[in-house]
């Protein structure tokens, strides 16, 4: 991965002060000393859940880069979170998917706890003892909110919630989830009909099964949780009943795209260094492979694509620390990033011909790792739908620029050092 800069392109540094640029250091060698030799065993075990990056990551305050000082986060923001998934993926996308995913429910918290919700919380995730997960995918519903059938049931000071999610991320580290759940009568409206919920992962009838394998991603649990009248109190409600529709989607579209983003961009890197190295050392007939047009062809593509994501990723979350409306940004952001990494990945496997078979070949990985950036948050036709509204000009909610206010205390002074 040496072809990668270590220090930050110019083309990004308009987005970067000097703390996030002490931050991109501070990621690199932490992905080489801790995250780079638990790789490869990451991907001997696909069976085992990685839960000592977790830890070290969370140490380091990590999973609170975007909470205030005022609960003991960073208060760093979403330049700075970009910058830990991106540069942790480059060596490791399953590395990178736990911050990200844990990132997810925290920002909902941000945006939608009360104050009292917010200290109860978020100083466990800025001291690494609680990681978090968010709960929405359903078995039958998948990505459609609409369909969701876990409900939750009013029991004097307390709420019952019954069904299942799947392909829940951190689902075996979380120490609390945020699920949202039904919690009106079948035939309302959607946007009133839901609730977000926090559950403790030790409340009575919650199970969590044992960890299975994907394609990728080795070494991160994305599994499945049944929820059995699980009794929550009504202090566990995060906003208001029936905003739950405003909880998911928001955090989607604010945490969850920018930082697959981020995913898509250091495996794109990877993909892109990894080409390189192999092509410059790879004899044929009296040079080596670097010096066939054609192939310097397709590694004109791969660089072109690599340079426009780069600037996609970091451009919508300045935009976003701005409080500016960026919603479609972020969106294009994931939609393009994946797209472009997919690509690449797909063309470098194409370049290495029979050696990008080698199950020990780093490349593999990365082809499979790629893909798990395509299906959470919105597939790519929803990424086009969104797109399209934005089009339009029919994209009425500027999550945005809706939450900006809200999120203006915790907003860094893009001044400082």
């Amino acid at each position: 991965m040496s072809a990668t800069p270590a220090t930050p392109p110019p083309a990004l540094r308009p987005y970067l002060t000097a703390r996030h640029e002490l931050l991109w250091d501070e990621a690199d060698a932490f992905a080489a000393e801790h995250v780079a030799p638990r790789a490869v065993r990451m991907e001997a075990a696909p069976g085992r859940v990685e839960r000592k990056v977790a830890d070290l990551m969370a140490a380091r305050g990590w999973f609170a880069v975007t909470v205030p000082a005022a609960f003991g986060g960073l208060g760093a923001g979403h330049v700075a979170k970009t910058i830990l998934v991106h540069r942790i993926a480059r060596v490791s996308a399953a590395a990178a998917a736990i911050l990200q995913a844990s990132l997810i429910p925290v920002g909902a918290l941000l945006h939608f706890a009360s104050y009292e919700q917010k200290g109860r919380w978020l100083p466990r995730v800025a001291d690494g003892s609680l990681l978090l997960s968010i709960a929405v995918t359903e078995p039958l519903a998948g990505g459609h909110i609409g369909g969701i059938e876990t409900t939750a049931e009013r029991a004097g000071n307390q709420w019952v919630i019954t069904g299942s999610k799947i392909h829940i991320g951190n689902s075996h580290l979380a120490g609390a989830h945020l699920v949202i759940a039904r919690t009106a009568k079948a035939g309302a409206s959607t946007s009133q009909a839901l609730t977000a919920f926090m559950v403790e992962a030790d409340r009575p009838g919650l199970s969590v099964p044992g960890h299975r394998a994907g394609l990728g991603l080795h070494g991160f649990s994305a599994g499945r949780l049944d929820l059995d009248h699980v009794r929550v109190p009504d202090d566990n409600v995060v906003g208001e009943i029936g905003q739950g529709l405003s909880v998911a989607q928001s955090s989607s579209i604010l945490y969850g795209r920018p930082n697959l983003a981020a995913v898509s961009l250091g495996i794109h890197e990877a993909v892109v260094a990894t080409t390189t190295a192999r092509l410059k050392t790879r004899p044929r007939y009296r040079g080596i492979l670097s010096d066939l047009p054609v192939l310097r062809d397709r590694i004109g593509a791969m660089e072109a694509r690599l340079r426009a994501g780069r600037i996609l990723a970091y451009q919508s979350v300045h935009l976003l620390d701005q409080g500016l409306p960026c919603d479609a940004d972020l969106i294009n952001a994931k939609y393009l990033g994946h797209q472009w990494a997919a690509q690449s990945a797909q063309d470098s496997m194409e370049l290495h011909g029979a050696h990008a078979l080698d199950r020990d070949y780093v490349l593999q990985r990365l082809w499979r790792d790629i893909q798990y950036t395509y299906p959470p948050a919105g597939t790519g036709e929803v990424q086009r739908i969104r797109l399209a509204d934005a089009a339009f000009d029919e994209d009425h909610i500027q999550w945005s620029e809706r939450l900006a206010a809200e999120a203006a205390w915790a907003r860094p002074d893009p001044t400082a050092a």
